[in-house]
Parts: C-alpha cells; structure tokens; sequence
C-alpha cells in the first residue's frame, strides 16, 4: 500500500492536495489500485515517513510486532488510528469474513483500542428518540455540522467539558465515531465550536421541536409553567464577555464573574424554553419577558419561588390573566395546628396544611409545616445563635483584660457586625453594654433570649404559599407546587451531572452554546429517565443520571486479534458483552446489545 497525493482544482474558490492510502491487487493479468481511505486534506505527516507508515500499517494488520523498535511516537499513532479505521470499514487489503470455525493461537491474542460505547449507545437512542438529527438536517445544517453537533450533546451526556476536552474525548477514549460512522481523529477542534454556533443559531426551533416531540412521546399535556434561574461561572479573564458580570454566586464563587440560566419547564420535567442572562440580572426582573417569548396563553398556570415572586411580578401574573401558586413573601409566620391537616409525602414523610381564604384579594393562603423542615430551621438557628453567643462572650470576656478596646461605642460597633453577620438570629437577643460611672469605660455585655413571634426561631418548618387557585383542595395547591423541587433538581443536574459549570469561553455565542448544549444533554436524559419510568424498571426508574452513567460507563468496544493456524490473523472488533445491570437498562429502552455490530477480517 502508499499514499498518494492529489490535486483538487476549485472553480472560483482554492486549489488544495487530498491524500488516500491506496491499495495494489491483481486482478487477473492486470494490477488495480484501490483506495482504501481517503486521508483527508489536514493529512500533515512528512512526506519521508510515508513509508514507514505504511509499513507499520501493514505490520498492525498483520498481528506483527514492529520490525523496527525506534518508530517514530507520530507515525506509530496515525498506523494506529488508520489500521483501526480498516478494520471497522472491513477495507483491509485482502480481508475476508470469518464465518466457520478456526483454529488460532490463544497465546497470540492481543486486545487493542478499548473504546467507551455505553453511555453512547443510550445517548443515540435518545437522539434518534427525538427525531434530533432529522431536525438539524431540515434547519439547513449540513451533514458534518449535524454529526458534531450530536457528538457534543452525546459527550455532555458521558463526558461533560469544554469542547477542546470533548474534542480528545472524541478522539481517544470513545467508540462514538463508529457509532456515528465517522472518524473523530481525523476532524478539527473548530468544527466543533461551529456545530455549538449552529445549535444557538437555531435554539428556538430546537427548544420547541424537542419540547413537542417529548409532549408526544410519553402522551403529556402541558399545563404547568415552572419557572427559576440558577447561575454558572466563568474561570479566567473574560473582558470580552458583555453578559459576564459579578452577582450572588449559587456557587459560592463570588472571585468569578457569572452568567445567569433561566429555565422554564413543564410539569413533567422537560425544557421548554431556556434563556440566557447577565450574571447579575436580578430573578424577578426576567419572568414577563420568558412568559412572552414562550407565548404562554392567560389562563397558564404559573409556579414560582420566593426570588421572583415578588408583589410586583405577582400583580403583572394577576393583570395578564395567568394562574399561580407562589411562595409567599411575608415575614411574619402563623400556623394553627388544629386546622391543618395531615398529608404522607412521597419520601414517606408527613406535611400539615392549613388553607386560608383571602376573599378581599381573590387568593388563597396555604400554610405549610413540615417536621423534617422544622427539625434542619432548628439546626440551622442553633448554629447561628451559638456562633453570635461565642462571639458576645468573646468581647466580653476581653473587656475585663488590659489593653483591649473599652469605648462603649467601639464595642456598639462591634456588636453591630456580629448582629448583621448573624442571619437574621440577632433579632432575637436584647443586648446591652454595661460601663463604669463616668460612661467612658465599658465593663460587660449583656445578652438576653427573647424570640420574636412570628419568625423561624417561634415557628420553624413553616413556609406559606398563595394562590388564585381558589378551587384547589389544600394537597392539590401544594402537590402543585411541589413540582417546583424538580426545577431544583434540574439545575443540580445540569451543574453536577451534565457540565454547565464552569465556562472556558472567551466569545459570547460559545458560552451561550456551552449552556445550551447542556440543556439539550438534559432533555435526553429526561427521555431516558421517563421511558425507563414508564417501563416500570424499578431498579434504574428513580435513579440519578450519575448512576445510569456509571452502569453504563464500563461497557466497551475492543479489537481482539489472534493468529491462525494458517498463519494468517484474524481481527475481531465488538463490543462488550452487557453486564446484568447494563442489560437491564437497555432491555427496558428496546436497544439491542451488540453496540456497533461485529467487523471481522482475516489478512
């Protein structure tokens, strides 16, 4: 075999030089060449190891060892990955298809290029489920941009990072490109960053093409809006970043700058409009444009918490016709325990509802108490006042030592910073700084407990929610609102399970990509998640996509070759056979377990 170099001419447009390994067989009196695989036009090896390539090449098809110990690390890994390629296309020189029986040296057996097939196989499944690649393809997005833009959303699922990292993925570690049928190793970096520019071009045809085709697909009907906003970081400079701006990190990583998600999603879970914002925008000041640019009709009904919740928000929902059930800003707690009643939750734990009518505003009051939430506000109020408590006695107990600040308004002070530090358990102390006759001195600080009603440390565990739901029983008002934790869980998802955090990008349109191709991995785990729901696969139904993943994370794709009796080699490339686990998974999702088919060849 060699390569051979041509020259492409382009009307209008530049002359470049593509590269094929080809091939010389004879066909009876005559000798034919055929070209093996096209090498592309980025083929950059030096013209003088070609030999040396091919040769090597021939060596791997072969089952030999390399005839020369000092191959160059270069020539050694394009043999590799070209071999490979041969092997899985079946255009091995003289390859034949094994189909009896054959004796071959077991001590001769080597496995090479184990590649994660997986999470992959699943990822494609959901893919195909949605109809996603037809979508691209009708967009006006060509075939190549298509298939990067599929292997980006289907690494966010197996192997969530930026794209220079999902690139070498790509290229390394994963059996995707034989699932897909192209050849990762031999496609830029770039193309990937292209494939997140056409995504985001094109987000809204795609939110709502995938939004429907879930709708469809587990038989929903769309009837609530579920709407919150979380926040990711940027790591690095990121003075081109218009949107980047520092704000209350979700993260705690307030030395970063932000960038702000907002979601809306229906009530069974799946994205129906995603938006991005600036990292400081604040949560009540986003609702009115998202309900628009969703187009939600009046008489929606809305679900939201306490960040955006605000009376101004509420009284545009009111005026724009929509229904809702919100948490309630009020400051002051109430709870009547002889008028709640009594309801099990999913977790097996027991909430009390107590319903109360506010005709004069046209809403309802829902006072809820929870003994789990009672029990961690307790905590949480304990800590807090310990930590004030140690530091009151702390100044104190310096006041009766030498040279320690003593002026009664240094310690006023003091004390100021401790009662604002104190998440809101100051409020609950009356403090006094005692001093000598001439007022000048401060000799003792006194402290007493005196809990102001009304608030967690009087009513832990209570939260309210109002409504205009005024037709609701007291459990469908808050079953309702519930559903509200799984924007929660989305957000966890997408942060810890999916990669949204954190972003690399200096250009705008990429970070806005980075997220949205996280949104879209999350739309393919809900189709997994729901469908093995629906199956009833009890042990993977309820389970985490960090688990699902980690089952199906240790399934290969390994290329087995042995010599024959005959001396020539056999080659067998397959996946590994699924594990109890794996293969409950796939059963329940109708996906077959031979992950890319057999190829074998005999050279």
């Amino acid at each position: 075999m060699f390569i051979r170099r041509t020259l492409t001419r382009r009307t209008g447009g530049q002359d470049y030089h593509s590269h094929r390994l080809v091939h010389s067989q004879r066909d009876g009196a005559k000798v034919r060449q055929r070209t093996l695989l096209n090498l592309g036009s980025d083929f950059d090896l030096p013209k003088a190891e070609w030999p040396e390539l091919c040769r090597r090449i021939d060596e791997i098809l072969n089952g030999q060892a390399p005839l020369i110990d000092d191959t160059p690390a270069a020539v050694e890994e394009e043999a590799q990955r070209i071999a490979a390629q041969l092997l899985a296309r079946g255009r091995a020189g003289d390859a034949e298809a094994v189909r009896d029986p054959v004796r071959v040296d077991v001590a001769s057996l080597e496995l090479t290029r184990p590649r994660s097939v997986g999470v992959e196989q699943v990822g494609l499944w959901a893919v195909e489920r949605l109809g996603l690649m037809e979508l691209l393809s009708t967009l006006g997005i060509n075939a190549s941009l298509c298939t990067a833009a599929v292997a980006s959303i289907v690494a966010r699922l197996a192997y969530p990072a930026s794209e220079r990292a999902t690139h070498a993925w790509l290229r390394e570690r994963s059996a995707l490109g034989e699932l897909l049928g192209v050849d990762f190793e031999t496609m830029g970096a770039m193309q990937l960053y292209r494939a997140s520019d056409a995504l985001v071009a094109h987000r809204e045809a795609i939110e709502a093409h995938l939004f429907d085709r879930a709708m469809d697909l587990f038989d929903l009907t769309p009837t609530v809006t579920l709407y919150d906003l979380t926040n990711t970081y940027y790591e690095g400079d990121v003075a081109d970043q218009p949107e980047a701006r520092r704000g209350h990190s979700k993260e705690k990583r307030s030395d970063c700058k932000l960038l702000t998600l907002g979601l809306v999603l229906d009530g069974g879970g799946f994205v129906r409009r995603s938006r991005v914002f600036a990292g400081n925008v604040k949560e009540h000041r986003t609702l009115s444009g998202m309900l628009d640019a969703l187009g939600a009709p009046p008489g929606s009904r809305v679900v939201l918490d306490r960040g955006i919740a605000t009376e101004q928000q509420v009284d545009w929902l009111k005026a724009n016709g929509y229904r809702y059930i919100v948490v309630s800003r009020e400051r002051k707690r109430r709870f009547e325990p002889e008028a709640a009643l009594a309801h099990r939750t999913r977790s097996g734990g027991v909430v009390h509802l107590e319903k109360v009518d506010d005709t004069e505003a046209g809403e309802v009051r829902l006072y809820c108490y929870s003994e789990q939430r009672a029990e961690k506000e307790r905590g949480m109020a304990k800590r807090f006042a310990q930590r004030l408590e140690q530091d009151l006695d702390a100044i104190n107990e310096g006041l009766s030592r030498p040279r320690t600040q003593k002026k009664p308004e240094k310690i006023w002070k003091r004390i100021g910073r401790l009662v604002e530090k104190s998440r809101g358990v100051g409020q609950h102390y009356d403090i006094t700084v005692a001093t000598d006759e001439s007022g000048k001195r401060a000799v003792a600080v006194i402290y007493r407990r005196n809990p102001v009603a009304g608030t967690m440390l009087t009513h832990p565990g209570v939260y309210c929610l109002r409504s205009n739901e005024t037709d609701f029983s007291e459990e469908r008002l808050w079953r309702t609102f519930t559903l509200l934790t799984d924007v929660e869980a989305v957000f966890r998802s997408l942060k810890s399970e999916l990669g949204l955090r954190p972003i690399h990008h200096r250009k705008p349109r990429r970070a806005e990509g980075h997220l949205f191709i996280t949104v879209i991995a999350y739309q393919l785990v809900q189709v997994i998640r729901n469908h093995l729901a629906e199956r009833g696969d009890e042990s993977n139904r309820t389970a985490s996509w960090t688990t699902l993943k980690r089952i199906l994370g240790g399934r290969q794709r390994v290329t087995a070759t042995f010599r024959r009796a005959d001396g020539r080699t056999l080659h067998v490339r397959k996946a590994t056979r699924p594990e109890p686990q794996q293969k409950a998974i796939l059963d329940a999702l109708g996906i077959a377990s031979s992950a890319g088919g057999t190829h074998q060849a005999v050279i």
